[in-house]
Formats: C-alpha cells, structure tokens, sequence
C-alpha cells in the first residue's frame, strides 16, 4: 500500500517547526525530571532528547540521501544535551529541527532516500517527522499537565498515517501473535471524530474481517464505535488516553476495541 498524506510537503515541513515550537514551550517550563506516564522509562528531559535525536537522524537521512539507514551514533550531536538543563535542551532542539527542516525543503518530497517502508522517499520522512511529533508533545502535555490540541487537518492525517502503518505487511507480521483472533467475520470498529471542521474528513472504519486489518473512510456502522474530539481519538488510538476516558463515548463491543487497541501499540 502507499502511504499517502493529505498535506502538501511544504506544509509537512510547516507543522514540523510549528509542532517542535509547542514541543519546547513545555520543554522551557515544565519539570524535566517528571516521568513520562505514557513512556514511564523516560524523564520528560529523555522524551526531548527522543525527539531532538529523531530530527538530527532523519536529517542526516535526508541531507546524505543515504540508500540506507544511518547509525544514530554517526549523527552530529544526536545524544543531546545531558542532564535537565532546559535552555540546553530548548536550543539543541530548535537547531536540529531547523536543519532537519531545511534539508526537507531543499530535497522536496520525491528525493530517493532509506527508509523503514516502501516509501523510499524524502516525502515519507516529512510526514512521520511532523506525526512522531505530534504524538510526543502529547506525552509532554500530559506530563506537564497542559492542554494538547492540534490543527484538525494535522489531527486527522497523524491518524490515517497510523492506520496506514497497521496495515503494512512487515507491521502485521510484526504483531501477528499479539493480534491473535483479532480478525474475523463481524469485526469493525467505527472511529468518529465529533468535532471536525468542514472539509476534514475524520471518520474512519476499521474492517477486521478479512485476512489483514484494512480501513477506509466512511461513516458506517461497526461492531463497536468510538466517538469524541479529534485530537482526544488520535490519543486513545496511540494509547495516550485511556478509552474509558469521559472525554470520548465507546459503544458497542467494547472488547473488541481494547483488542485493537492491544495488537496497534506500536505507536
């Protein structure tokens, strides 16, 4: 399958410095000792240095046009700052993402470049970046106890690249075990974002009835539903908000979405 996006790579490259920016504000006031509930083997000064370090990789990825994946320990300064000092770790991101970002722009989206999928290409890494961090300033946020919300377009495709991720064959083969009886007739799952504004569509069916989990877009009835503002979905589908969280609604077989929800954590 292709991993396709719904934003152009420009505004790719965008939200990555938008969502780095919001990232570093939590970064610059927020205890950097704190444990991280969602990741709780790191510090909220380890989540930074995660993903400062993806940045400077995926931009040592890009500027190379490597053909294939590069050793995080080649990257220049991809360790990050040690310790909690939160200017350090606020500048060293802001340079990392601006070098990542400007090797993006200079290589457009269709440069031939490694990466972990079939889309060997620079457009494929705009994308993941800009969702890998969305889902972590997420982490931050809950860490530091501040809202988190994101724009609907960039909510709603951080979800479709997820679902596009489950459905690659090396992720299925990957989970194969934990998604044991997953699959079978009757088994869809309708996820409905409640809020979203015209013209992003954010509702999505996930078909577990065939051989492989597929999905597509639609509003149609499921097995089981969940409901609820769109960047609260996009949290409960990353296993950042538990689904019994009052800020959404399940309905219907609601063993059947913590089932999903067991096989998909790879996010």
């Amino acid at each position: 399958m292709t991993l396709q996006g719904s934003l152009t790579h420009e505004e790719y490259c965008a939200q990555l410095l938008a969502e780095t920016g919001r990232l570093r504000e939590i970064v610059r006031t927020a205890d950097l000792s704190a444990t991280v509930p969602t990741c709780p083997d790191w510090t909220l000064a380890d989540l930074a240095r995660h993903v400062g370090g993806a940045h400077r990789w995926v931009g040592a990825i890009v500027a190379t046009r490597a053909a294939k994946s590069v050793d995080p320990a080649d990257v220049p300064e991809g360790a990050g700052p040690e310790g909690e000092d939160a200017a350090a770790l606020d500048a060293w991101l802001a340079a990392g993402v601006e070098q990542t970002v400007a090797a993006l722009r200079e290589a457009g989206p269709d440069t031939e470049v490694w990466s972990w999928t079939s889309e060997q290409n620079t457009g494929f890494w705009a994308r993941r970046m800009t969702h890998e961090t969305v889902v972590h300033r997420a982490d931050a946020a809950l860490t530091a106890r501040v809202p988190f919300d994101v724009p609907a377009p960039v909510a709603a495709d951080c979800l479709e690249e997820w679902l596009q991720i489950g459905e690659l064959p090396m992720v299925a083969a990957r989970f194969a075990e934990r998604g044991a009886g997953l699959l079978g007739p009757g088994r869809t799952i309708h996820v409905h974002a409640t809020d979203a504004p015209p013209g992003v569509d954010a509702e999505w069916l996930l078909d577990l009835t065939g051989e492989a989990p597929t999905h597509r877009r639609t509003h149609e009835k499921a097995a089981a539903a969940l409901r609820g503002p769109l960047a609260d979905v996009l949290q409960v589908l990353y296993r950042r908000l538990p689904a019994d969280s009052d800020r959404v609604e399940v309905l219907g077989e609601r063993a059947l979405l913590d089932q999903w929800l067991t096989y998909a954590s790879f996010g």
